[in-house]
């Protein structure tokens, strides 16, 4: 179903390329068109920060180096992101939460100098239980059926392959209620007006949409009819920026169909993620990426970017400015505090500090 999926979306009357990441996802697609379509002259595109950087990928991506015929790179860094960041704000047209979309906007940039068309591994998580997070929906699961050894054994396994309590914090959370939810999610960030949390408290559906599972296959359900299609559109955006189509053949809806309908066992089983996809292409996947255990999407060293001599300046004068302190979102005097706290290493706000760049220049280019 996989590859007739592909077929689909390989018709073109012009040059078709891959967004290669280096997780299971485009790396499936890569691998089926070179052993299964045999394709000599495909195009890929990534993104890579360096050997050393925790965020890249290159280890991965580098397993088809011998048998992908143009690998195509590009580099974010603070300096293109700083003279980039106002045209993908521009081209969103709204707050996108998070730097990723920039990464996957790089990429297209990239990829419309060589094709016409991308093929992209968007969906696979949300099919496949790709987030680690999907790991507490499952336990969720097991409690309602009283399966309370095969839960124990999930939760030995996670650790002994991810060495991390992560999967039982996500199990935790979820059975809180929404109260206590809310209290959580709000001190994450904690520059975040508290005038403003109180006003809109009552109005968030985010955890009753997407964080109060019943079972595995529920939560993805949730997840395709409230989080999915931010992911497609913010994909859309960027690659119609660049007079690029992007296709996505895991939501293929024949596929979508068969693989949300497979028992919770074929895509958690073991602490592992997307069983029936590693199974599946085991034969062809690099068996470094088959056994991949970590989960980082279009990553990035934001973190160190907001420390960069450019953004310091530029983000000191944003949160002092009449209109980030005017607007009621956040608080100027805490956002001052945490950004030190970032500048000096003691923590890593970096999610937090674009959500202040990205609202308030935002507001300033289509709002004031």
């Amino acid at each position: 179903m996989f590859n007739n999926s592909l077929a689909l979306r390989l018709r073109a009357d012009v040059p078709v390329g891959v967004s290669l990441s280096g997780g299971i996802d485009s790396s499936s697609i890569v691998a089926a068109l070179i052993e299964d379509f045999k394709l000599t002259d495909l195009n890929t595109f990534s993104a890579v920060y360096g050997k050393n950087e925790p965020t890249d990928e290159s280890e991965f991506i580098d397993e088809f180096r011998n048998s992908v015929k143009n690998m195509h790179f590009t580099s974010p860094d603070a300096d293109t992101f700083y003279n980039d960041f106002e045209d993908f704000i521009d081209a969103h047209n709204e707050p996108v939460p998070d730097i990723g979309p920039y990464v996957q906007f790089k990429v297209m940039e990239l990829a419309s100098k060589h094709v016409t068309v991308t093929l992209d591994g968007q969906g696979a998580d949300e099919q496949l239980a790709g987030y680690h997070y999907f790991f507490g929906s499952y336990y969720i699961e097991l409690i309602k059926q009283l399966k309370f050894r095969k839960l124990i054994e999930e939760n030995i396994w996670y650790y002994k392959k991810h060495k991390s309590f992560n999967a039982l914090r996500y199990f935790v959370y979820y059975l809180f209620p929404a109260s206590i939810q809310n209290i959580i999610s709000k001190n994450l960030f904690p520059s975040v007006a508290k005038s403003f949390f109180k006003a809109n408290t009552a109005n968030w559906k985010i955890n009753k949409m997407l964080y109060n599972p019943k079972s595995l296959n529920e939560s993805l359900v949730q997840h395709f009819e409230y989080k999915l299609e931010h992911l497609l559109r913010w994909e859309d955006l960027n690659s119609m920026h660049f007079s690029i189509e992007s296709r996505v053949p895991f939501l293929d809806y024949k596929l979508v169909e068969a693989t949300l309908s497979t028992p919770s066992y074929q895509k958690i089983r073991n602490g592992e993620t997307k069983v029936i996809l590693r199974d599946a292409l085991k034969d062809i996947l690099p068996s470094k990426i088959t056994n991949r255990k970590d989960k980082k999407g279009f990553s990035n060293p934001r973190d160190k970017w907001f420390r960069s001599e450019k953004f310091q300046h530029y983000i000191i004068e944003l949160i002092n400015s009449d209109s980030f302190k005017s607007r009621g979102y956040f608080n100027s005097t805490i956002a001052n505090k945490q950004y030190r706290k970032h500048l000096e290493g003691k923590i890593d706000i970096s999610k937090e500090i674009w959500k202040w760049i990205n609202l308030e220049i935002w507001f300033r280019k289509f709002i004031d």
